[in-house]
């Protein structure tokens, strides 16, 4: 297995916006110094930051008294013996333990400030009557608040604080570190991995060496979170570690210069001329990543094409997303996304030049292919470039903009739908493979003969998925049943590919597979780049 690095390609972004497609967005920056909230002024801020920012950018219109409202509730979560009403006056009531313990009178609708200030004031007054509500500082009020807020409209937005957003941001777009996976163990930790071009590689750590300290601290008792957080820093600052390497060689101190560290996300494999490209997620690197691992696999002996696994994949950043199906569509469009603000309308469109138009490509996902992994997968069917085999995809057709907050954590909003080349949205249909390999019980050979144009019920599923509407709930979820999502290991996943790499072997059927599922305005062995029509 070949894990793949390269310098970062040129990103699709939106201006100033940060998107996610899974696990796609831009990131918004508040204004302010960054500083955690103290009670007053500053933690009214991060509230009406927030109502503001779901007002103008979420998905559907929102009204900001009903966001407060929900917001109020969520203090619950801290103590449940406080309970917020609001009466039919429009004045809100707070109970503690069923005894009414305040009154308030309602700010206008759409004053943000007014309702993040009543909040705080409410939060502040409960704190004189609930123990557990004298003990949560701003930041615990924030996260109830914002939990309540959003898990009401709809299970991907979310808030994160201060410390889970660092490592968001660290996943996203890397970290200061020496590129090294661990177990950790109740003395040390016991390296597992060291990773290619990083500090770690350069100092000639290894597999199986025991770190028991770092910069002098031991590692003994500590969990995962608080030994990362020791080996990570600012990028070319200096972390010092004590090593221990072999049974009877005594402890020895290394120090070590940080670098930038991104988390691997794209692995390749190369058999018999077919390469199997598996990308996890999709962070900063991921597009560069699978095009340095299509430019070596073009120049292996024997080439013949490209299996793209996407199954298990969550999704992650949009632009990676389209630059991934960019690299191996020459024209076309990728995705379009459309919601509420005007800077998500967008259209992504192929441009030509990447260095896998020509390769012949299969695409594998499961029901665990999500967002961006979709967006790949349905660009390439929809262009008429890949077979897609496995089961039906996730349905996780929504895309995230990440909002950094002036406490420094993060708030993913839902803020647009993205909409396949052929028109059809993805959200609560996903993705339908072109040979399903939902049937445990299939065989290769069963399922390769399920491409006979004569035999084959694809095309006119096909149709039906992209013509129905984005708000036919039933109608989609009936179609989703064509071919069950289901997440695919074991067997299930040597039978995907199994009946990729036979496609690919063979050029006939893999032209034939493909006018399944290309479009009629598309669909001829023209639209093929020439090394992959039959011959």
């Amino acid at each position: 297995m070949i894990a793949l690095r390269r310098k970062a390609l040129p990103r699709w972004t939106i201006a100033g916006i940060l998107l996610i497609a899974g696990a796609c967005a831009p990131v918004t920056q508040a204004s302010g110094d960054g500083s955690s909230g103290s009670s007053g002024k500053s933690a009214d801020r991060v509230l009406t930051f927030a109502f503001e920012s779901i007002r103008d950018r979420y998905l559907t219109d929102v009204r900001v008294d009903q966001l407060a409202l929900e917001g109020m509730r969520g203090l619950s979560a801290i103590d449940p013996a406080l309970t917020i009403q609001q009466g039919e006056t429009g004045r809100i009531f707070v109970k503690y333990q069923d005894r009414q313990a305040a009154e308030y009178a309602p700010p206008a609708g759409d004053d943000s400030r007014a309702w993040a200030g009543l909040i705080m004031a409410l939060a502040k007054d409960a704190q004189t009557l609930s123990p557990p509500m004298a003990k949560a500082g701003d930041e615990k009020i924030y996260e109830a608040v914002l939990d309540a807020v959003l898990a009401k409209l709809d299970i991907f937005s979310r808030y994160a604080g201060r410390a889970e957003a660092a490592d968001h941001r660290a996943a996203r777009n890397g970290f200061g570190g020496i590129g090294v996976r661990y177990d950790v163990h109740p003395e040390d930790i016991v390296l597992t991995e060291v990773l290619p071009d990083t500090p770690a590689a350069t100092a000639q750590l290894k597999v199986g060496d025991h770190v028991t300290a770092v910069d002098g601290l031991p590692l003994a008792g500590l969990d995962q979170n608080e030994i990362s957080h020791r080996l990570r820093g600012p990028v070319s600052s200096l972390v010092a570690l004590t090593l221990r390497r072999g049974g009877d060689q005594p402890p020895s101190s290394l120090t070590l210069r940080r670098g930038h560290i991104v988390p691997q996300t794209v692995t390749m494999d190369i058999k018999d001329g077919i390469a199997t490209i598996a990308i996890a997620s999709f962070n900063q690197d991921t597009a560069a990543n699978v095009t340095r691992g299509v430019v070596a696999a073009k120049a292996s002996p024997g080439f013949k094409g490209v299996v793209l696994d996407l199954r298990g994949n969550p999704g992650g950043l949009l632009d990676q997303g389209v630059a991934v199906a960019d690299l191996f569509m020459d024209h076309g469009r990728i995705v379009s996304t459309r919601g509420r603000h005007p800077a998500s309308m967008q259209i992504y469109d192929a441009k030509p030049g990447d260095a896998g138009e020509d390769v012949a490509l299969a695409v594998l996902v499961d029901g665990k292919s999500a967002s961006a992994a979709e967006i790949v997968a349905s660009a390439l069917q929809d262009a008429g470039r890949a077979v897609v085999v496995g089961t039906n995809s996730f349905g996780k057709g929504t895309v995230q903009t990440v909002i950094r907050m002036p406490n420094d954590g993060e708030m993913t909003l839902t803020w647009s739908r993205f909409f396949s080349p052929s028109g059809y949205a993805l959200h609560g249909l996903g993705v339908l493979p072109t040979v399903c390999t939902a049937d445990e019980h299939a065989d290769v050979k069963a399922l390769l003969a399920s491409l006979s144009v004569e035999q084959s019920v694809v095309p006119a599923e096909i149709a039906g998925w992209r013509a129905v509407a984005v708000d036919a709930g039933e109608s989609r979820g009936k179609m989703r049943a064509t071919c069950p999502a289901a997440k695919h290991a074991g067997a299930g996943a040597a039978v995907d590919a199994a009946v990729a790499r036979q496609i690919l072997e063979d050029r006939g059927l893999l032209a034939q597979a493909l006018a399944l599922t290309t479009p009629v305005a598309t669909a001829s062995s023209d639209h093929l780049p020439g090394s992959l029509q039959a011959r």
